[in-house]
């Protein structure tokens, strides 16, 4: 049976499945529940300064979009960090730590921008016995107007100059969690890096407005006729979420910065995709939201089958391996070619490839008078639209075209050879004439 220990940055739990900072870690009656559940380790819910707790807003405090069979797709939180006092915090930390000393304890934090209050904070969060702190850059709402979370996460400089202090003030490990809320990635996790971040961690939420109440004309949630943008999260945002966690694996500066995956994990099939990509666990909130704590154990007993099916007997087997598959367009085989193929017997009928193809991309695909739909070799580019909208699984696929063969599209023979957008004849740096001297 696959071993599912995770020794992430030298912070040993279970399993590689940690719940997110975020109100599923607010406090010690929920961690313990977690914990119970199965969770390897907590993020718990991001710490403040000492001083008057922070405000929460008294109304409704999620926008949420959903699928035609009112799954839930994303969550729009517009909730700020923990509004309970330091102290009551601290205090319940280090009593679920003495209790739960296998699972990992992280401690999310944020405060202002001041070397002071860095300072002030890390001595108290060590006293806890905390595995591990983690610096929230991300949060796009509330705490961003204050010059806190994404306010920092989006300056490089901030990042680097904040993770040097707490690095300098604390002898726990130090997290970086990066916000998406950016054009490039790689510069925050690079800055991350230079300021001495045993780790990164993202992606935290997106800026976003779910949906407009339409009656009061103001965004959800609205409290008192008015709305505000907030953070998104769920399965929604795991694309974005993957793209971002590959391109620090593979970015030379960053790769072999560990990573800590978050961004939609719902299934054991996500946590082993963010795995394959680089991440070294994975952080969860949205899902324990929607189902509860014991998702847990699906995600575990999951994980572990698909290890034992691959013949991987630890985690840090599958970490990474598939990062050397990820790669720019312009290195992309251009001379690969593959053909769309209908399964007679498993289609029903309904007519969504020909509609789409027919429609919006090559008219690729046939319709006789019996309703049988075929696909025309002739103009099919394999672009893979009438896979995606069929509604049966497999009945249509993808199938390569063997090296010798002519692709009737474009009457061309197969060739095994590989070529790229760099050598392709239709390139025009190809042919660019050196300037004279």
């Amino acid at each position: 049976m696959a071993d599912l220990r995770s020794d992430f940055i030298g912070i040993k739990s279970p399993n590689p499945f940690w719940l997110a900072s975020a109100p599923p870690t607010d406090k010690e009656y929920n961690v313990r529940r977690a914990y119970e559940a199965g969770w390897g380790g907590v993020v718990w819910k991001t710490l403040g300064s000492e001083g008057p707790p922070v405000v929460n807003v008294n109304g409704p405090r999620y926008g949420a979009i959903w699928g035609a069979d009112r799954r839930l797709l994303g969550l729009n939180n517009i909730e700020l960090i923990t509004d309970r006092p330091l102290e009551v915090n601290l205090r319940e930390m280090k009593a679920v730590k003495r209790d739960y000393p296998d699972r990992a304890l992280i401690a999310s934090i944020m405060v202002p921008c001041e070397e002071e209050a860095w300072k002030a904070i890390l001595p108290h969060v060590e006293e806890t016995g905390a595995d591990g702190i983690e610096l929230n850059f991300g949060c796009p709402h509330g705490m961003a107007e204050r010059g806190m979370g994404s306010a920092v996460g989006q300056v490089p400089e901030y990042i680097e100059m904040v993770t040097r202090w707490c690095k300098m003030y604390t002898r726990m490990p130090v997290i970086v969690k990066l916000t998406p809320n950016i054009t490039n990635v790689i510069y925050p996790a690079e800055a991350a890096k230079r300021g001495g971040a045993d780790a990164v961690s993202l992606i935290n939420t997106i800026n976003s407005i779910t949906s407009v109440d339409l009656d009061l004309f103001a965004p959800e949630p609205t409290i008192d006729g008015k709305g505000t943008h907030g953070g998104y999260c769920g399965p929604a945002v795991k694309p974005i979420a993957l793209n971002m966690v590959a391109e620090i694996a593979r970015n030379p500066e960053t790769h072999g910065l560990p990573i800590s995956g978050i961004g939609g994990v719902t299934t054991w099939r996500d946590a082993a995709e963010f795995l394959a990509l680089g991440a070294g666990n994975v952080q969860v909130c949205t899902a324990a939201m929607t189902y509860g704590f014991k998702v847990v154990q699906e995600m575990i007993s999951g994980l572990s089958e698909y290890m034992d099916e691959k013949g991987l007997t630890s985690v840090d087997q599958l970490v990474g391996r598939a990062v050397p598959n990820v790669t720019d367009w312009n290195q992309l085989n251009l001379n690969y070619v593959a053909k769309a193929k209908i399964d007679q017997d498993l289609c029903i009928s309904c007519g969504r490839c020909f509609a789409a193809c027919e429609d919006t991309s090559h008219q690729a695909i046939a319709m006789s008078e019996d309703r049988t739909f075929t696909v025309i070799e002739e103009e099919c580019v394999a672009c893979n639209l009438c896979v995606n909208v069929c509604p049966v699984e497999d009945c249509i696929s993808m199938e390569e075209l063997a090296a010798g063969t002519t692709d009737l599209r474009t009457g061309k023979t197969v060739t095994p050879d590989y070529a790229n957008w760099t050598t392709h004849p239709n390139n025009p740096s190809v042919h660019a004439v050196e300037p004279a001297e």
